[in-house]
């Protein structure tokens, strides 16, 4: 670690920047500010900052201005591209501008691990550290502080962020740059995976005279069960399709998966057939207009296909 770091984090001295408060991060941040952390956030849209503002969080006016102010800025955003453009872009009002030697930049976005080896880089060059350390959870995850964190970067910084990550969930060091993108990847291949199999099974059971309920009581704690069935299984049968993740970032996520064209021949994985299929039936809920509905809501697309 770089002599750069005077202390250990601490609620009362640590200052923690945080931009992207949809669904999972406004939970987020709400629980460091539960936890003491001064926070400062920047939102593109002021108005929805206001919750966290009544909780004590300070509002900056720019990402720029939220570098400048923070010890540690995380990112919870949509896509590689938002990251992008906060991080490195629009030159003179980015993140990087803005770091103060030895700041970390935290990426809890489900994004690309070419990105994330970028943006290591970068930050290396200005005497700062880069981590990524997308979740799994869900938003009850996320409002629990029980997220799985996968978090890829230097092994020592990983460390010395504990205490943030503490209030989250419980972190896994996946390796250098970049590793904790891949491991949330592979998270969503599964996971997709898992989502398919419930809205299939739940189906068939209706189709066949089953109470659904009964059904899924039945089979959740055998082989059957998973982390997917106790998050989704309630939603999906009492038709609550509220979004704790959109499933426009499974086609992401999955699809990161699928297409990559970056890195050497020995990191590609060229057939992956069930995460193709995946990602085509939730790029079928995004031209059903349903992008903005929550992963579980693929049973839709399975029920649209048997007609109903």
């Amino acid at each position: 670690m770089d002599t750069s770091y005077p202390e250990p984090i601490s609620p009362t001295k640590t200052r923690i920047g945080w931009i992207g408060i949809g669904v999972m991060g406004a939970a987020m941040a709400s629980r460091l500010l539960s936890a003491g952390y001064s926070l400062t956030i920047y939102a593109r849209t002021p108005s929805k900052a206001l919750a966290l503002q009544s909780k004590g969080a300070t509002v900056a006016a720019s990402p720029l201005e939220l570098a400048k102010n923070s010890d540690v800025v995380c990112l919870m955003v949509g896509h590689p591209s938002d990251v992008r453009s906060i991080v490195s872009e629009n030159q003179n009002n980015n993140i990087l501008a803005g770091l103060n030697p030895g700041s970390v930049i935290v990426d809890f976005t489900s994004s690309h691990p070419a990105l994330a080896r970028e943006i290591f880089t970068s930050a290396r060059e200005k005497d700062c550290w880069a981590v990524d350390s997308p979740v799994s959870g869900g938003d009850i995850g996320a409002r629990d502080g029980k997220l799985a964190i996968f978090a890829g970067g230097d092994e020592r910084v990983i460390k010395w962020l504990s205490p943030i990550f503490q209030v989250l969930g419980k972190v896994a060091y996946m390796g250098p740059a970049g590793s904790g993108h891949s491991c949330k990847i592979a998270n969503q291949i599964v996971v997709g995976a898992n989502l398919l199999g419930l809205s299939e099974g739940l189906l068939f059971a209706e189709k066949t005279g089953l109470d659904v309920n009964k059904w899924m009581e039945a089979v959740r704690g055998g082989a059957a069960g998973s982390m997917v069935m106790e998050l989704f299984g309630e939603r999906m049968i009492q038709r609550d399709f509220r979004p704790g993740g959109f499933a426009e970032y499974m086609v992401k996520d999955m699809g990161m998966g699928v297409d990559v064209v970056e890195g050497s021949e020995d990191e590609r994985v060229s057939v992956l057939p069930g995460a193709a299929l995946g990602k085509q039936l939730f790029a079928g809920m995004v031209a059903n207009g349903d992008g903005h509905l929550g992963t579980q809501g693929l049973i839709t697309v399975i029920e649209r296909l048997n007609g109903k």
